[in-house]
């Protein structure tokens, strides 16, 4: 599954888009879980400390964001499904 990375997150990853090898019948969380195990330091910056997304923090599966698909993070998500994480945006 490829997982297309945003702003600050980039330079953690070192890239825009990694692919992970994940198994079928996958959550939204399930991702999540995966990426912060594979890059540690993206814990603090998309987890709260109960391991909940920050409401800043954005998922995209196929455009629409997580919290807002019918089951929220509990969403299964297929292997070509297009996935996009974007961190708190802020301007002034």
């Amino acid at each position: 599954m490829q997982v297309n990375f945003y702003a600050t997150l980039r330079p953690i990853v070192g890239s825009r888009t990694v692919h992970f090898d994940v198994g079928e019948n996958l959550t939204v969380q399930q991702l999540i879980d995966a990426v912060v195990t594979r890059f540690p330091k993206l814990r603090q910056e998309l987890l709260n400390d109960e391991g909940n997304l920050y409401p800043h923090v954005h998922v995209f599966v196929n455009g629409r964001d997580a919290p807002y698909l019918p089951n929220g993070v509990e969403t299964l998500i297929q292997a070509g499904d297009t996935i996009d994480i974007f961190p708190a945006v802020a301007g002034g």
